[in-house]
């Protein structure tokens, strides 16, 4: 009775949040901005200007650690200063605002098997440290599932503004229509480093989803991953427009399952995002995710994590399904 209660109360949560966005817009206070230094000027990304790029970032996360100590904001200074430690590998950095990051796990240069993984809300420098366990624990799976024998690498892609889970963003696509051309142009500085045959796989989660959504058409990789998805605003996969294998999983504990996946148009905002991506009516490559949450995709030993490194090794008949 009290598991029935609860996942009563876990559906009628969509529909506040939806009410929310439409009639009621929630309010929070702003943050104080916290000051630091426009990004480091960079040459254009190629394999040869990798080092001289992480040297630059790293120095970029170092003053604007100083910066945020000098603010009072200790939590942030801590943050930047963990960027700046001289083993990341920051192919950008912007510790202005919530923050932007993209970071490097492995030898990018030299890969031929790419995965770029896309966050979803609540996503910001101060929360870094999970998106990038993430990123990195795929990383090892793959030198384990290849016995460090093939090139591989994870790029961690905090490229754009997330939404808050409990905001109205987080119901409308204006955050992914404000990051889908961000993405595209990063993969596209992504293909002069690694050259035009590398394999390359976008693993999205949960609003990172609609992010990929909405840039699919007009990105030129292999697989589009959808994990935990609210929907990507396409009624099926093929509606994406997009060459690449799309493929889907969520969580036996995922929360997303009470999601709505429904698209509206209320007082001309769009609420909601489609059908969902696991259901056979959108067409996606649906694969076993294991009994984990919304946050558990990646974690080490997960069925998620060993699908996912699959497929970025192309090991596709070896994907289990549920």
């Amino acid at each position: 009775m009290a598991r029935g209660r609860r996942r009563r109360r876990l559906r009628l949560v969509p529909a506040v949040l939806v009410t929310a966005a439409v009639v009621v817009p929630l309010t929070a206070a702003a943050r104080p901005a916290v000051p630091a230094p426009a990004p480091a000027h960079l040459a254009p990304l190629t394999a040869a200007t990798l080092d001289e790029a992480y040297a630059a970032n790293r120095a970029n996360a170092a003053l604007a650690s100083r910066m945020a100590t000098a603010h009072g904001d200790h939590h942030r200074a801590a943050a930047d200063r963990d960027m700046a430690a001289p083993s990341r590998r920051l192919l950008a950095f912007d510790g202005r605002g919530e923050g932007r990051a993209t970071e490097v796990f492995g030898d990018l240069a030299h890969a031929d098997r790419i995965a770029v993984l896309v966050p979803g809300s609540d996503t910001t420098l101060d929360t870094y440290g999970r998106f990038r366990a993430g990123a990195s624990a795929l990383q090892q799976r793959l030198t384990q599932e290849t016995g460090g024998g093939s090139r591989t690498a994870v790029v961690a892609w905090l490229g754009y503004t997330t939404p808050g889970t409990v905001s109205t963003t987080v119901l409308t696509p204006t955050r992914a229509e404000e990051a889908a051309p961000r993405l595209g142009e990063f993969l596209r500085e992504l293909s002069s480093v690694t050259g035009p045959a590398a394999h390359v796989s976008l693993l999205c989660h949960s609003y990172g989803s609609v992010v990929c959504g909405r840039a699919a058409a007009r990105l030129g990789v292999d697989d589009i991953v959808l994990l935990g998805s609210p929907g990507t605003g396409a009624d099926t996969a093929a509606g994406l427009h997009t060459r690449a294998r799309i493929w889907a999983a969520r969580g036996a504990d995922d929360w997303v399952a009470n999601v709505p996946h429904v698209s509206a148009d209320l007082f001309g905002t769009t609420v909601g995002f489609g059908t969902d991506p696991v259901s056979p009516a959108f067409g996606a490559r649906v694969f076993a995710a294991g009994g984990g949450g919304h946050s558990d995709y990646f974690s080490p030993g997960s069925a998620s994590l060993a699908n996912l490194a699959r497929i970025v090794l192309g090991e596709t008949t070896e994907v289990t399904r549920d």
